[in-house]
């Protein structure tokens, strides 16, 4: 699919990281931006960095876990712009703790915003996106939506979660005018590590640094992940794996994908200085 003045690209958590990256990657292409985070002053500072760019950019502050504000952020599209070409349903947080450690209100927390905004995404802007000679729905799941680590049950419970739903989208889709991707980002530089949420009981002096350790090991810059989805969309890329990492540990899924962790966690570990 080609990316041009003509097109109208809407991205979800776009105040930040990889969010604001592919802002100013589609930017650069010459694409109308609808842009939506949580974070009006995240959300403010990325439209003033794209203020030289000279493309039509708009913002909106939306939390993607509230189906009555996603739906008036699909009419604001429509009414601003005219219509939508492209989805990235992006906005994403972490929260660490074992499951024994989370609450049912952590656990309804993450996945209201990692797979059910995913969800009202998709059904609220489908129908523009359906309007268009061609349109793409992107879904930001992530490699722990292909392995599953100790400690992030409800992060790999999300991102399973969008994987799945996006393939049935896929096939379901198949023949239409709207192409859909996964994207599954190994250790990009971003800062839903530091920021994830701790578990109602799990220990912090357990999990004070994984932030840091995270972003040591994390090898792929934002920007770096935006040109490898910017490319994924003109090539019409049906799964976009970002980073070594994310393409090594799913040929290892592929390979053994029952025992993986047998093989992935004392490398994780002694990568992240400790026991998952």
């Amino acid at each position: 699919m080609k990316i041009d003045r003509n097109t109208v690209a809407v991205i979800t958590g776009a105040g930040s990281g990889i969010g604001r990256a592919l802002a100013k990657r589609l930017a650069h292409e010459g694409a109308t931006l609808a842009l939506a985070d949580v974070n009006a002053k995240g959300l403010d500072e990325t439209v003033q960095l794209l203020a030289s760019s000279g493309g039509k950019v708009s913002s909106h502050v939306v939390d993607v876990a509230d189906v009555e504000r996603v739906a008036e952020f699909a009419q604001e599209v429509a009414i601003e712009h005219g219509k939508a070409s492209i989805l990235i349903n992006n906005a994403g947080v972490g929260l660490l703790g074992k499951v024994e450690e989370l609450s049912i209100a952590d656990l309804e927390w993450l996945m209201g915003i990692n797979f059910w905004g995913v969800v009202y995404g998709v059904k609220h802007f489908l129908p523009l996106l359906k309007q268009q000679p061609q349109a793409y729905i992107l879904n930001v799941s992530s490699i722990f939506g292909i392995i599953a680590p100790p400690g992030q049950s409800a992060y790999c419970a999300s991102k399973f979660a969008v994987r799945g739903f996006t393939e049935t989208l896929r096939h379901e889709l198949k023949g239409s005018n709207v192409r859909v991707a996964t994207i599954h980002p190994g250790g990009i530089k971003t800062s839903i590590a530091i920021n994830s949420k701790l578990g109602e009981k799990a220990d912090p002096a357990v999990h004070h640094d994984v932030g840091e350790k995270f972003d040591k090991v994390a090898r792929t810059t934002p920007a770096a992940a935006a040109d490898k989805i910017a490319r994924g969309i003109l090539n019409d890329a049906e799964r976009i794996l970002i980073g070594a990492d994310a393409r090594g540990i799913e040929l290892i899924q592929r390979l053994l994908p029952v025992r993986y962790w047998r093989l992935l966690g004392p490398v994780m570990e002694r990568m992240m200085g400790g026991k998952l």
